[in-house]
């Protein structure tokens, strides 16, 4: 948990604004860099199935340090980045590098969880990562009104002090489910061969993708909106703070009655957020509101979609299936940048948000229909 916390506000205390950084002193066109984070995404998506299962056969423990030490190197590299190609190099180089982190981490934390306790666990995890982003994003937005080069600085040394933490506190026996049977790479396909993840990958990718069209569109909308810095950072800051506040009580009281009853309120308070982002005609407002709504969808689904996922999956393949869902989550939420810049041109924000508002309605809908084949 301690190792989460930092990755947390040393990544996003920089990535929340390289957006505006690329655009406005890189000189970037928008739909450029969208397509430079979903790439990012995408790979790391892709290779995470992998590193999931070979975590499932060697152990946690080698992968994570390997990871925080090559994002350390990689991450402040977008310095360096002076137009499209070095842009599309080095987020590829990101993807790469953090492709090992989220499945493998979330293993490792449902591994050292009880079972009858893995929701709060990981509702406690993520409390901690919300107050990390929170400690992250609000001086960042400041910091980053004066230049980029000290927060590269502190994200790459956040990123030393989570190697060091791994090597330091993961000592010893670890606890690992039997191993898988076949080769990695077979096992690393298992889950998407599995009607029943898919099933629920098909619906549940909205929560991810909400959460990129939040951390990573919503700054430029505000942006756009006349908005500073500064104001962003405190919005998306208070967005933590509700996070870490309830996040842990929340899950303890949904947690006797599984991960799958409460996605659909879930997917329902996210669209009312976008409804806001959409309609408020204040601009601050607006930020202001929708942020602070999208907060309580994300006090579920934080918490639930992780554990769902882990009770999906067979004894044995827990890296396996978290790196599928990691996966479908950095697809979407590295799709959130790309579509939004081509909507936003196309049509203008406010369309762009209803129509988010309403894939999630439709989402809500639809867990509620097959909440009890997932259970079953």
């Amino acid at each position: 948990m301690a190792a989460n916390f930092v990755a947390v506000a040393a990544r996003m205390s920089l990535v929340t604004f390289l957006g505006i950084y690329f655009v406005r002193q890189a000189g970037i066109e928008l739909a450029t860099v969208g397509a430079a984070f979903l790439c990012e995404n995408l790979l790391r998506g892709l290779a995470a199935p992998v590193f999931g299962a070979l975590s499932d056969r060697m152990g946690r423990r080698p992968l994570l340090i390997g990871s925080a030490a090559a994002t350390a190197v990689v991450l402040p590299c977008f310095l360096l980045v002076e137009g499209p190609a070095s842009l599309f190099a080095w987020s590829l180089a990101l993807g790469l590098t953090g492709a090992v982190n989220m499945p493998v981490a979330t293993a490792q934390l449902l591994d050292l969880a009880p079972p009858e306790r893995r929701q709060a666990v990981l509702a406690l995890n993520y409390t901690g990562m919300s107050v990390a982003y929170t400690l992250g994003v609000m001086p960042a937005g400041y910091v980053a009104e004066q230049g980029y080069g000290f927060l590269a600085a502190t994200s790459a040394l956040g990123y030393v002090v989570v190697a060091a933490l791994y090597v330091f506190a993961l000592r010893g026996t670890l606890p690992l489910e039997a191993r898988p049977p076949e080769s990695t790479f077979k096992a690393s396909l298992f889950a998407l061969r599995d009607p029943l993840f898919l099933g629920f990958a098909a619906v549940g990718f909205v929560f991810p993708f909400s959460m990129g069209q939040v951390v990573t569109a919503s700054p430029l909308f505000a942006a756009d909106q006349g908005l500073h810095e500064g104001y962003i950072g405190l919005v998306l800051g208070g967005n933590s703070i509700i996070v870490a506040a309830l996040a842990l009580p929340v899950a303890s009281r949904m947690e006797a009655k599984g991960p799958f009853r409460f996605l659909p309120a879930a997917a329902a308070l996210v669209c009312l957020a976008f409804v806001s982002y959409s309609l408020l005609p204040n601009p601050a407002t607006a930020y202001l509101v929708g942020t602070i709504v999208f907060s309580f969808g994300e006090l579920i689904f934080s918490s639930a979609v992780p554990a769902a996922v882990a009770r999906i999956a067979p004894g044995g393949r827990r890296g396996a299936y978290q790196g599928a869902w990691a996966l479908v989550a950095s697809f979407s939420m590295g799709s959130a940048l790309l579509l939004s810049s081509a909507l936003r041109d196309a049509a203008g924000w406010e369309f762009a948000w209803l129509g988010y508002a309403g894939l999630l309605a439709a989402a809500a809908m639809a867990f509620a229909v097959a909440r009890r084949r997932f259970e079953r």
